[in-house]
């Protein structure tokens, strides 16, 4: 009866933050963390920050994937289900709805400029996210190589982006590899 409970608890409360928080993802932890770590007391403050960091360098939204490690550990497998499937909802009933209603609307001239606006303005995030990707990342030839044959794959060759991935990932691990073999004949001599 108790998993019941928690995991009823945990829907609910990841539907509560999915409604009623918007700026995106990086918004969602304050509220994640109050309700996690001080009102259900369900992880620890310092859990939050590995929780983020790995939430941070797995696929996907950083707010799905902190409800899902949060659920997780609460209440294993079916607590990070019902506590994706809460954050997730809201935005998809919204969603849903608003595809309904767009369709009667979409012609209207205001309605046009608006998502000319909207393009404008997820444009100037995505280069914002750019630069700040641009900033964490090692600069070096190597990783001017990989990124400069990233984009020809992509926009050139119209190569698959999970290949191109890959392929990066692949070249990353053989450039490891290659310093940390150099490292050690240094090490040797």
């Amino acid at each position: 009866m108790r998993d019941k409970k928690i995991l009823l608890q945990l829907f609910l409360t990841f539907l509560k933050i999915g409604a009623f928080t918007f700026g995106g993802g990086y918004a969602m932890i304050p509220l994640i963390t109050r309700e996690a770590v001080f009102r259900k007391k369900w992880i620890s403050d310092s859990d939050i920050l590995d929780i983020v960091a790995i939430a941070e360098s797995t696929p996907g939204p950083i707010a799905i994937n902190s409800a899902t490690f949060v659920g997780y550990r609460v209440g294993g497998f079916f607590g990070a289900a019902c506590a994706t499937f809460g954050v997730v909802l809201p935005s998809f009933l919204i969603i849903f709805a608003i595809s309904f209603v767009l369709s009667q609307f979409e012609n209207l001239k205001a309605v046009t400029y608006a998502f000319n606006g909207i393009r404008a303005g997820v444009l100037a995030l995505i280069i914002r996210a750019l630069l700040s990707m641009y900033k964490q990342c090692p600069k070096n030839v190597m990783s001017y190589i990989i990124m400069g044959a990233a984009l020809v794959f992509t926009a050139v060759f119209d190569v698959n982006v999970l290949i191109t991935i890959c392929l990066c990932a692949a070249a990353g691990i053989i450039q490891a590899a290659v310093i940390a073999r150099k490292e050690k004949r240094n090490d040797i001599s």
